[in-house]
């Protein structure tokens, strides 16, 4: 049965979704989530390691899958910002900082959770172009950040260390999901051609570009990968699910290590993750959707 309005989850999933093969996941997972009060979907850069066109690619990957699951039309995509911040004064506008603004800024009780499964450009420039939101029930959710309390080298934090920055001095309420954590949430191919494979077009391009990408990025062999960005999911609906500590906000030096002034207010760090929770809900939410039995999220 439909939930009632004020018992659904007010979200929006920024995804650097072309980065790797785990935001795939995390995105599916969200669309096909019936507590979620999804307001939109941010396609984000991913550097400029690979390509010079990043957003762009995010674009595209969040295109297909919303085709393969027969959602095009259905849900808003705004596209975030295609670089990162130039400093931590400047904002880079887009529609996708503008969603967040918008969504903020509604007089609603319910809580507005952003997901970042990359970096945190969009939220840092919705930060610079209106700084009430810092102020309002809004709840950031990052994937990033490495290991406590040094820090160092970070695909997502590397994106975007200005826009960090802004964000981890500000004031808005921040969970941070390290590198630490994230990276233990790994399956096998075995597990996938077993539970996601199966289950129609979805299921199939999600396992092949997965081991796809493995076979042309990763350096010897191998049979797993980590979906790492779903911890960001696991969090927003089940808060219980993990444990956590809270730490005034460091801020980030150039070389990725954490700078603790002590100055900033409290963020919520994980240090554990309910892994079973959320992989078995991913598993069988896919496979409840190929068999036509699975309600989507409600889209805004």
């Amino acid at each position: 049965m439909p939930l009632p309005p004020e018992k659904l989850t007010r979200i929006i999933v920024n995804t650097d979704a072309k980065n790797e093969a785990d935001d795939q996941y995390c995105v599916v997972q969200a669309l096909l989530s019936p507590s979620f009060e999804l307001h939109g979907i941010i396609p984000a850069h991913f550097g400029t390691r690979r390509t010079t066109r990043s957003m762009e690619e995010s674009r595209e990957e969040v295109d297909l899958l919303l085709d393969l699951m027969g959602l095009s039309g259905k849900v808003t995509v705004a596209n975030g910002a295609a670089e990162a911040l130039p400093d931590e004064t400047t904002a880079r506008p887009s529609p996708g900082a503008e969603l967040i603004i918008r969504e903020a800024m509604k007089d609603d009780p319910r809580p507005l959770h952003i997901a970042f499964l990359g970096p945190l450009t969009d939220m840092a420039a919705a930060l610079l172009m209106e700084p009430r939101i810092a102020e309002r029930n809004v709840r950031v959710v990052w994937i990033g950040g490495g290991r406590w309390p040094v820090g160092g080298s970070e695909f997502n934090l590397s994106n975007d260390i200005h826009a960090a920055n802004v964000v981890f001095k500000s004031k808005v309420d921040l969970w941070q999901i390290p590198m630490t954590i994230y990276q233990m949430i790994s399956v096998s191919y075995a597990e996938l051609f077993e539970k996601v494979s199966p289950q129609g077009k979805l299921g199939a391009y999600l396992v092949d570009q997965l081991i796809d990408f493995n076979t042309r990025f990763h350096q010897g062999p191998i049979e797993y990968r980590s979906l790492g960005d779903t911890p960001s999911l696991s969090v927003i609906m089940n808060p219980n699910g993990g444990t956590w500590r809270y730490e005034a906000a460091p801020e980030f030096s150039p070389l990725m290590n954490y700078v603790h002034t002590g100055r900033n207010r409290p963020v919520k760090v994980y240090d554990t993750i309910d892994v079973r929770f959320i992989l078995e809900d991913m598993f069988a939410k896919i496979a409840r959707f190929h068999r036509g039995e699975q309600e989507t999220a409600v889209f805004s």
